[in-house]
Formats: structure tokens, sequence, C-alpha cells
């Protein structure tokens, strides 16, 4: 007899097509999937709703893909939360299936699972990232949020592939205060870009 398949649910705080306001796809249309469950704590996180997983609805991957597949565009960007608290195999191998690529935004806090194409590392003071994380990276962002953050950024750097891209990302409420020195600091350190949260100048999700 042969085994059923095992159904894979994943928690879903929303999900919804936008355009892509942050780091290297900034500007493309996206479809995007917010997992709930974050172990990370960052105080300063915008989406603090998304912590508890178990307040959000379940739906299973085909469900997700379905939904996915009703709008026209083909990249898929997954976060959360920390959506590596879960495996991504079958959601990236249903997602290239029907035609998806796959972005994954991560802290690195927690094994690497699933077939992305491109992995933003965004690693966090209040939860250390796994260390194969630094030579799996396409786009290192670093979230910028007082003056210390500059060092804390180049330890990382340090620690990349060659081929990762690297970005500063002034934290949303302190913006008027650190993009100045954002602007100063990759006018002198140009190995790094700026990213800019664009979706909030747009006003849109």
């Amino acid at each position: 007899m042969s085994k059923t398949k095992e159904i894979i649910q994943l928690p879903i705080m929303e999900a919804f097509y936008t355009i892509q306001g942050e780091g290297h796809f900034s500007g493309n249309s996206a479809y995007f999937i917010r997992l709930g469950g974050c172990d990370v704590g960052c105080v300063w996180c915008d989406v603090k709703d998304s912590w508890d997983a178990s307040q959000w609805p379940k739906e299973s991957v085909e469900e997700i893909v379905a939904k996915a597949s009703a709008h026209p565009g083909r990249l898929a960007v997954v976060t959360g939360g920390e959506p590596l608290m879960y495996d991504m195999t079958d959601l990236t191998n249903q997602l290239h299936a029907a035609g998806f690529q796959t972005n994954i935004e991560t802290s690195g806090a927690h094994p690497l699972s699933g077939n992305w194409d491109w992995l933003c590392f965004s690693p966090k003071k209040f939860k250390a990232p796994k260390e194969e994380f630094y030579a799996e990276a396409d786009e290192l962002k670093v979230i910028i949020y007082n003056k210390s953050d500059f060092k804390w950024a180049e330890g990382h750097a340090a620690k990349m592939n060659k081929d990762c891209l690297l970005y500063m990302q002034p934290e949303w409420d302190q913006s008027e205060k650190m993009l100045p020195e954002i602007i100063e600091y990759v006018k002198n350190n140009p190995k790094w870009k700026i990213s800019l949260q664009t979706h909030k100048f747009m006003n849109i999700p």
C-alpha cells in the first residue's frame, strides 16, 4: 500500500502581491509570503505580531502556491517572522514547479533549508546567525539603528563570500538621524550600497 503524502502546513501571517521595496530586487513586482513565528526578538521589529505562530492560520503548501499563482508576477519572497524555523524544501520546490523565482529574507538564526534563487541574509544582534549563511548568502542587509552598527556590519561583511552584495538599511524610525550617517559611510566605503524601505514611501504593503 502506498503511503499518503504528508500535507505540510505553514502558519501564514499574511500573503500579498506588491512591489519589493528593499535590497537588490527593490522595484520588482513580488508575491510576499510572511510566515508567523520568530524567536529572534528584535526590539525595533515592525512586525512583532508575527512572533507568535500559534495565532496565525495554517495553510498547505499547495494552497500557498495556488494563491501566489493567481498573480502575474513570478518572484516569490518568503519572509517572516523567521521563515527558517520551518523546513522550506517543499515550499520552494512547489514554487519552482509553478515557475517562480524563490527569494528569502532570513536572520540566519536557524539552519538553512529550501532551494533558493536568492538569499538575503539580515543578521540580528539578538540571536547569532549560523556560520553557513556567510558562504551561501547572495545579499547581506544590515539594519543600521545607531552608530555602533557600522562596526558590527563590517564584522559580518568580512566573513561574507566574495560575490555577496552588501547593503546598509536605516531602521525606519531612526532614518532621519541615521540616513545621513549611512550616506557618508557608503561614500567612504563604496563596497556597501544603501537599501531603503521604498514601499513605505510608496505607501504600499
